[in-house]
Formats: structure tokens, sequence, C-alpha cells
């Protein structure tokens, strides 16, 4: 790859006219059982498949190659920094691929075998790569569930995914709590259908489970473990099942497929971040979410870099100098981490200071995702952090990002509120509600132009009727990504938020529906509804507002209190749910549809215009001042 101008534009424009010729040449990054002799299936569209005659093992090409090529070794794989228990440890790739076809014997040992799936339910330690990695070596499907998740999210992901195995620590780790684990997996097993063989525990010594006849513990297991080699399976196969927010219930599972996952993370962490063999990359993020599953484990590994996987936050234990320690302490090239992450940093040290107290001599570029990065805060880590602050836009669907400045390939001017161009393969647009391309600099619906590229979705698991529906019904032949924004005149791609109930909370994104559905449960609420609103640290934060039943009192104190702990039960701290609201009423369509929409605009300061068809225009200028609260 160079950098010469116009090396961007030939290969985004070789990448959407020879889609087979583009990727069967990236898929040279990768080894293969037997090696593609084509690289697009388009025989069952809209649901395409990549690289259908090919067979591999991603385990064995994120750790194995390295280790049998003779060069790499001895080279880290993993650092393990954990502020929170104030602990450390590295891995070689040698290291790790002997823990990991150890503990893949261990679920093999308990019956796992190629196309089982196993739930992985744990906090930033490294057993928790371990454990991805070893399904991956046997064939097995894991899904990794963020370890914030309360009992009943859990619970949906079990009878979705219908594990035979769930791997689980006995704690996570706050700064300033711990977190049992077991009884959140007990409380969910007991509303359950589905029930797993067993639970794998991994002891934490600040604080310890208790074990019961299923329950059997990881070093036990692993004493009369025998290591277990790669299991090839066909590139189409599922590697893992990845749950994001669906606007009912239900929660969706995103697929991802063995042979586009890996050429398409190969690919992109050199042409994307400019990271290769022996460069050290650090994703500040959780392996319960898809910037943990592509950039902290698989795209590193397989291409032979050193990940760094930190267990804290960025603002402390210590202090709000963490990052910056890291970077110096490990020589990290490049943080990929949350705005939100920056946010909390500047609030406590606006100036930076604690940046003068390390050397970030080998930094070369900040990489921020997971929700819009404002200007402001561009800015600010551009000043202090001397280095280009890159924005770049994906999605859990997409696996990889679909908008960004690609600084292996052609860095690009940087536009404050822009993730650049985008990335060859996703041949995105801006549509108007009928479906046709909007002029640049007009807003729309953005959306991408079928096929997807390798890496991205395939369908939704057990469920392809819900992922059209979800994903390709609303322009044909186009992919909706749910968010929009506009084209500039320079092709730059400006996104400017979700377009659905879907926000997004410290780049976690969590459905308003849900929500809804929790709040609607207590016997007080007669009806309500919950809208994202910006909020200077998180992007957004929701707000809930609730009707109550005609003669009902109760104490709006007491209401409050008991209607967070119920989405702190139900969806989980995750949600930063604090702020409800009891109103007169909500204003609605005539055909009855509430418009949080316009509650969005009118909280988030905007001078939004009253729709036409609301049906009753006084009970939305009554809500107006409990909206602009700040």
């Amino acid at each position: 790859m160079g950098d010469s101008v116009g090396d961007y534009r030939a290969a985004y424009h070789r990448s959407l006219t020879e889609p087979d010729a583009f990727w069967l040449d990236a898929a040279g990054a990768i080894d293969w059982t037997t090696p593609p002799s084509r690289a697009l299936d388009a025989s069952a569209a809209p649901f395409y498949r990549w690289f259908p005659d090919a067979r591999l093992n991603t385990c064995h090409n994120a750790l194995d190659r390295h280790v049998d090529g003779g060069t790499g070794g001895d080279r880290v794989a993993l650092i393990y920094d954990s502020p929170v228990t104030d602990s450390k440890a590295s891995y070689t790739y040698r290291e790790l691929r002997d823990e990991v076809a150890v503990f893949a014997g261990a679920l093999a040992s308990l019956g796992v075998t190629r196309g089982d799936r196993v739930i992985i339910y744990m906090p930033m330690v490294p057993r928790a790569v371990v454990a991805m990695l070893a399904c991956a070596r046997l064939g097995a499907v894991h899904s990794v569930v963020f370890g914030g998740f309360a009992p009943k999210e859990l619970a949906g992901r079990i009878d979705d995914a219908k594990p035979k195995v769930i791997v689980a620590a006995s704690c996570g780790i706050e700064p300033t709590r711990v977190v049992a684990y077991k009884p959140i997996i007990d409380d969910a097993l007991a509303v359950t259908a589905h029930q797993p063989d067993h639970v794998v525990i991994t002891q934490r010594p600040e604080q310890t489970a208790e074990l019961g006849p299923r329950d059997i513990d990881w070093d036990t297991l692993v004493e009369s473990a025998r290591p277990h080699d790669c299991v090839p399976v066909d590139a189409t196969d599922p590697l893992y099942i990845l749950y994001t927010s669906g606007t009912t219930g239900r929660p969706k599972g995103v697929v991802r497929d063995n042979g586009g996952h890996a050429v398409a993370l190969a690919w992109s962490l050199k042409a994307i971040y400019d990271i290769g063999p022996g460069d050290v990359f650090w994703t500040a993020s959780d392996v319960g979410w898809v910037v943990g599953h592509s950039y902290i484990v698989y795209a590193p590994l397989l291409a032979g870099a050193t990940t760094v996987l930190f267990e804290g936050k960025p603002v402390g234990p210590p202090d709000a100098g963490v990052f910056w320690r890291v970077i110096s302490e490990y020589g990290v090239k490049a943080l990929f981490t949350a705005p939100t992450a920056l946010r909390a940093v500047k609030r406590v040290d606006p100036d930076a200071r604690l940046v003068r107290d390390h050397d970030l001599s080998r930094f070369r570029t900040l990489f921020l995702a997971g929700e819009r990065l404002d200007p402001e805060t561009y800015h600010w880590a551009t000043e202090k952090l001397g280095v280009p602050v890159v924005d770049h836009w994906w999605q859990t669907e997409t696996g990889w990002p679909i908008c960004a400045n690609l600084r292996g390939l052609e860095p690009m001017p940087l536009k404050p509120g822009s993730p650049t161009v985008p990335v060859p393969g996703y041949d995105v647009r801006v549509l108007d509600e009928s479906g046709n391309p909007v002029p640049a600099g007009q807003e729309g619906a953005i959306a991408i132009k079928l096929p997807l590229p390798p890496g991205t979705l395939p369908t939704l698991w057990g469920d392809d009727e819900r992922y059209k529906q979800s994903y390709l019904s609303t322009f044909d032949g186009y992919y909706l990504t749910g968010d929009g924004g506009f084209i500039d005149e320079d092709g730059y791609v400006h996104v400017m938020g979700r377009t659905d109930d879907v926000i997004n909370v410290a780049g976690h994104r969590l459905s308003t529906g849900a929500m809804e559905a929790v709040l609607a449960a207590h016997p007080a609420v007669a009806e309500c509804a919950v809208i994202g609103v910006h909020d200077s640290l998180k992007g957004q934060l929701p707000r809930g507002f609730v009707v109550l039943k005609a003669g009902v009192e109760v104490h709006e104190d007491v209401l409050r209190d008991e209607l967070v702990a119920a989405i702190r039960r139900d969806i989980g701290p995750v949600a930063a749910f604090r702020d409800v609201s009891v109103v007169a009423g909500l204003p609605k369509t005539r055909s009855g549809k509430i418009l949080r929409k316009t509650m969005r605009g009118i909280a988030d300061g905007r001078d939004e215009p009253v729709p036409s068809t609301i049906e009753d225009p006084g009970v939305l200028d009554a809500l107006r001042p409990v909206l602009k609260r700040p």
C-alpha cells in the first residue's frame, strides 16, 4: 500500500467496479485451507455471501500462523493492563496460542463442536480473549454479552442463541465497586426456556462465586484438557453472534462470517489505521461491543500486531492521565476510543496538564468512533495531543468502518464533524424519502448500495426475514444505516444522528422502545415516551416522560426512583437512565404516533416546527417547558 495521491480514489473505484478482483487480492493476506476461487456469490441476493468455496480457521490466522512461521511466536500479542486491580500481564503469540489451544480442548471435552454456540459473559480480562479464540479454533460460534447487562437482557440472548456452554467470570470490577456476575447468570437462567449444559466460571480473587451442580471452575477444567487443533470451517460459516438493540423487546443477533470477516479486518487495519506487524494498537473499548471484537481481538492479531486489553476507565484510577500513561508505557502507535472518553478526560483535566507527565513520542494517531465527534472535542484533542484526530463511522452490523480517513492508504485533510469519505467496498448514498439521491449538501437517509462488502452482516441469527425488514425493506437494493446526514461537495460524508428510536449513550446503542416497555409495565403508568437528548459527556442520555393512570396517587419522587430502578434492573446501568418526568399528556399525530422527533428537537434546543399532523398542539405547548429544562 502506498500513500501517493490517488491511491484512495483508485482503490475505491476498483472496489465498486471490480469487487471480485479487489477482494481476492485482499484475501491474499489470509491463510486458507481451501483458497477462494471467487469472491462474491450473489446467487441468493439479497443474501450475499463472500468467498463461498473457501475454507479456513480464524484462530489459526490470528495465532498459529504467526507462531508456525517462525518469526512471530515471541512477539507480544496481548498486553493486559488493569488499573482497577493494579495488575498487568503480557502474552506472546506462542503463549496465547498455547492457552487458547488448551481451553479449546476444555470446551471440546464439554461437547462443544463446530457450529455450537457459546455465550461469553466476562469483563476485560485475558481469559475473555482466550474464550473467544478457543471458540473460533473449534469452529464454534461465540456470543459475547457485555458484563454490564442485566439478567433480562442476558436471558433474551440465551434463549435466542441457545448456547451449549456459558463461559463467565465470578465478577467484574468497576472503579468504585465489584459486580458479582454469577447471581446475574443464575437469575437469567431461572427465566430462560433454554438451559446450557455447563457454566464455566473463572474465579477472580476480588469476589469468588459459589458453584452449583452444572458449574465448573475454569482452572479445574483445563487441568485435564488436551490442546486442540484448529478446525477448518467454510468461509461462510458463522464466527460469532453479537446482539444489538432492536426497537422491539427482542434483541437482534448480528451474524459475522469467518472468511469475509478475516479478509476485511486484515485489510482495514493497515489501510485505515496504518497498523502492521509489531505495532502496538490500543482500542479502549470492551469485548462486549463490536469495537472490541474487531479491533481489540481479531484485527490486531490477524495482522501480527500487539493489542492492549485495558480494564479501567479514562479518568481513573488513578487519575485522568491513565490514557497517557498507557500510551507512554507500551509505545502505543494509535489509540481508538469513543468521544465520550475524551470528554470525560477534558472535564477533569481541561488543560491536559497530565499529558505533560508522559512521553507520547511514539503516538501517531487518535481514532474516535461510536458516536458523533463534536467539533469542540475534536479541536481540544487536536491541540492537546498534537496528533491527527480521526473520526470514523461504522456500526455493529458492518463490523468495520463505513467511512474513514484512510491513514495507511491515503491520509486526507481532516474536517471537524465529518468521518471523511466512504471506505472502499461501501457504496454510500444519501437518499430522500422516495429513495432518490439528493444533491450535495442536502440531508437525507444514509444508505449503502448492495452488496455490502466482506465482513459485514450476511443476516440476523435465525431470522432472514427480520434482516430484510430491518435493513433492506425501506429502499430497494440498499442497506439502510438508520443514520441521517449529507455528503458535501468534496465527497466528505457528514453523519448527523439516528433516524430511528435507537439512541447512543457513550457509544452504546440502546433501544428507547425497550426502555419504554419497562416504564409502561409500572402499575401507575398509563403511557410513556423515552427520547435521547444531547449530553456533553455521553453524547446522548435517555429522558423519560410518563402519563399517570387516572385516579393514581403517587409521589413523583417515589415513582421516579422506582422507574429508574426498573430500567437499571431490566436494561442495565449502561442505560444511564436517571431523568423521568410526570406529564399531563404526550404530543401525538392524529394516527396516535407520539412525536418523539419533535420532542427531541425541542429538548436539544432547536426551534422545532409543529407537524401539521399533530392532534392537539396544546399538549406540546404544555410540554415545552419540561423539554427545555436543562
